[in-house]
């Protein structure tokens, strides 16, 4: 292992608008990526904002899984980092599939390099 954690930054677009804007159905895309992705769901916060968008997190014993949406402009940003043996993919194709997204960007980051962390 090269570092403590990895941590995955992930643009999702042309999302459907109606999907984005229901806490409801953005709660439990998340609360199922995070299941199908093997993680250890510890607990969740999500609100909805007027006039749209949702905000929140599911935090996992392995770090989290974070996410804001702009329904109106088909777009939602996902946080998703992990210490642990945690399998990013499925969770994210969970989220894209739960999203309608047309596309998906992603930036990975490795968190504390072994190399430059002392104990």
């Amino acid at each position: 292992m090269s570092a403590l954690g990895h941590h995955l930054l992930v643009e999702f677009t042309g999302c459907e608008a109606a999907v984005l804007a229901d806490l409801d159905r953005v709660t439990a895309a998340m609360l199922e990526a995070a299941r199908v992705s093997g993680a250890t769901i510890v607990t969740h916060s999500f609100h909805h904002f007027s006039p749209h968008g949702v905000s929140g997190a599911v935090i996992i014993a392995e770090s989290h899984l974070a996410i804001h949406t702009w329904p109106e402009y088909g777009f939602a940003a996902v946080d998703f980092f992990s210490c642990g043996g945690v399998d990013m993919d499925r969770g994210l194709a969970c989220l894209k599939a739960a999203f309608d997204a047309q596309a998906e960007t992603r930036l990975e980051l490795e968190r504390g390099p072994l190399r430059t962390v002392s104990p």
